[in-house]
């Protein structure tokens, strides 16, 4: 069984894994975790300059929560995401944008046709981050602007106890980067760098994640890709008991349970 989550470990960054995973439950990630990153998009609109009739690409949409936000601001609208169940929800939520299946490191469109494209907490499931940074380049226009968000520093994410709960709860180390990989202090600009893009604007900003009770904290944390992998090879009723366990003391006296989050977000402009 640990091997079959090292071969998906290997492959993770591939867009049929990564589809697959997060199709399972797309309402409860949806209805449970992503708005917690309304701050992140906000500021990565900004920074890039997001305004009606931007024609912007949304690499990672998701559920489409960042997209509706971009659409309300007259952005004309396409998403790419590798999972169905989520691209599902997108549609129905934006119906007048363009959604589709696809992989970050071979994006469906030609050279230069958006103004803006965003990756908001995407491009660390790529295989390869700087081939997917490379390819949000090759489709922004030559003026255009590329914005990528992810996970802050680890000490400033306090969901971080979570993630290595998980991790504690496998029977083998998975093989990987880990989801902060890209979070060292520079690391993301370098990466802009590296794609041969000018960075333009960096900023941090906060994202608490909350939840209103412990079965909304599990559900939402199987939501997510990596923690449906993670179920493959260990016990669901023991993986609930061990993170329930690691969150208690984030609970309040409502019940509800709440982690201070810091996502990184930095702009970068086209050649």
């Amino acid at each position: 069984m640990a091997n079959n989550l090292h071969r998906e470990a290997a492959t993770i960054g591939t867009a049929g894994v990564q589809g697959e995973l997060w199709g399972r439950a797309p309402s409860d990630w949806a209805n449970l975790q992503e708005a917690f990153s309304v701050p992140l998009w906000l500021a990565m609109f900004d920074a890039a300059g997001v305004r009606s009739g931007s024609r912007l690409l949304d690499a990672g949409c998701g559920a489409g929560g960042a997209s509706v936000m971009a659409r309300h601001r007259g952005a004309v609208v396409t998403g790419l995401d590798a999972s169905e169940g989520l691209l599902e929800l997108a549609r129905r939520r934006v119906p007048d944008g363009v959604f589709m299946s696809g992989d970050l490191e071979a994006l469906p469109f030609p050279d230069g046709v958006f103004d803006v494209v965003i990756a908001a907490s995407s491009i660390q499931y790529a295989g390869e981050p700087l081939s997917a940074v490379r390819e949000l380049a090759r489709v922004a226009a030559p003026d255009g602007r590329i914005s990528v968000g992810l996970f802050g520093p680890p000490e400033k994410v306090e969901y971080r106890v979570v993630l290595a709960a998980i991790r504690d709860a496998l029977p083998e180390p998975p093989s990987g980067p880990g989801p902060f990989a890209l979070s060292e202090s520079g690391r993301l600009e370098q990466l802009m760098l590296d794609a041969d893009l000018t960075v333009v604007a960096s900023g941090e900003v906060d994202c608490p994640f909350s939840f209103v009770d412990m079965d909304a904290f599990w559900r939402g944390c199987i939501s997510a890709g990596p923690v449906q992998a993670a179920l493959n090879v260990v016990d669901a009723d023991e993986l609930r008991r061990r993170l329930e366990a690691t969150a208690a003391p984030y609970q309040r006296s409502d019940g509800s349970i709440r982690f201070e989050v810091a996502f990184q977000h930095v702009a970068a402009a086209n050649h």
